[in-house]
């Protein structure tokens, strides 16, 4: 798993606000990115929710979409590697939030699945984590949520 960005790339976190009604909700998370679902495949892993029913794997935008529409599901774990369309790379290792020490020792994180544009962590339904944003994707975000900061500034 890299530890380093690739360059121009940024990490966000949003943790600590009143900005979302709870956290890790993807239908409020990809909208504030300026993403929707059928703009990637996904893979998804380490995943643990509320009330749903949501397995982890290999995702088509067209089926990511389906599995989240009309449901209020909260992620309390997970990774949403998000691939160019037609691109499904073999996961030796799933992608993994919980537990992972990349996230809190200051350095900057790439995604951990290699030819992942970017990635969603889903940190303990207190959090949202984002790897690898283009400056695009990150002003996008922090548009829509001011309180978000650049993940290495929450160094534990």
């Amino acid at each position: 798993m890299a530890a380093l960005t690739r360059r121009g790339q940024m990490n966000l976190i949003l943790e600590r606000t009143n900005q979302v009604e709870f956290f890790t909700n993807m239908l409020e998370v990809l909208p504030a990115l300026a993403v929707r679902c059928t703009d990637y495949d996904w893979y998804v892993s380490d995943v643990e929710v509320n009330e749903y029913c949501f397995q982890g794997g290999w995702y088509s935008g067209e089926e990511l979409e389906s599995a989240l529409l009309g449901r209020n599901i909260q992620f309390i774990w997970a990774v949403f590697s998000a691939f160019p369309k037609g691109v499904r790379v073999a996961v030796i290792e799933d992608p993994y939030v919980d537990g992972n020490p990349h996230y809190w020792d200051g350095s900057d994180p790439m995604p951990q699945l290699d030819g992942a544009v970017f990635e969603i962590a889903c940190w303990d339904s207190s959090a949202t984590i984002l790897i690898g944003l283009s400056a695009g994707l990150a002003s996008n975000f922090k548009s829509a949520y001011s309180d978000a900061f650049e993940l290495r500034l929450a160094a534990r």
